[in-house]
């Protein structure tokens, strides 16, 4: 059990510290709609996460079904980081919601719900997520019995969740310091950074597939 926990410790640093379309995402909806915003963005990508490591770790033919269709699950995901990246880039205008008194304005639960859909959207929608929780549960399978994959990849999820928390508590306390302008260069950082991502999402595939 021991070396299980450990596995999942490690697992799960390697994921919290990687760099990718989802932590810029974090920390641009934490700026621009706060706590609320950033942590309807996390439950997204992680009900995506676990949904594809339950799949890696019960239905592997499924999941190698879908890499069959690598290409097609890239180009959509690609479009859909590089729609999102043009908006923020280019039409999205950076506004602080706050009323005359200066309060916050209220989120509104479609602002959630629409935010949640993004956040599972990019992730599953991401052919380099679906290779990590497949390629790291068929090479465990070797040596490790369900239960103890079960602790590894409950290990993982909860450090990388723990580091999403800490990145949406931290662009949140920003958030109050923040200035429009700079919220504005934020939106188009992210935005540009989103495009870039798309792009080299089809690249990437299209070099697998050759």
């Amino acid at each position: 059990m021991t070396e299980a926990v450990l596995k999942g410790l490690a697992l799960g640093f390697v994921l919290a510290l990687s760099v990718g379309p989802i932590i810029f995402t974090i920390i641009k909806q934490s700026l621009n709609n706060g706590h609320k915003g950033g942590f309807s963005f996390v439950a997204g990508v992680w009900i995506s996460d676990i949904v594809l490591v339950v799949l890696s770790n019960t239905v592997s033919a499924l999941v190698n079904q879908m890499l069959e269709h690598k290409s097609a699950i890239a180009i959509a995901g690609s479009a859909f980081l590089v729609s999102m990246g043009v908006y923020f880039a280019f039409f999205k205008k950076a506004h602080l919601p706050k009323d005359a008194e200066g309060k916050e304005v209220r989120f509104r639960k479609r602002d959630m719900a629409r935010i949640f859909a993004s956040g599972f959207i990019i992730n599953t929608l991401n052919p380099g997520v679906i290779l990590f929780w497949l390629g790291n549960a068929t090479v465990l399978s070797v040596d490790h019995t369900l239960q103890e994959r079960i602790i590894i990849f409950s290990v993982c999820l909860l450090i990388n969740m723990a580091a999403d928390v800490a990145k949406v508590m931290m662009a949140g306390k920003l958030r109050a310091k923040i200035t429009l302008r700079a919220l504005t260069i934020v939106n188009k950082i992210s935005g540009s950074l989103l495009i870039i991502f798309g792009l080299a999402l089809v690249l990437f595939s299209k070099k697998i597939m050759h």
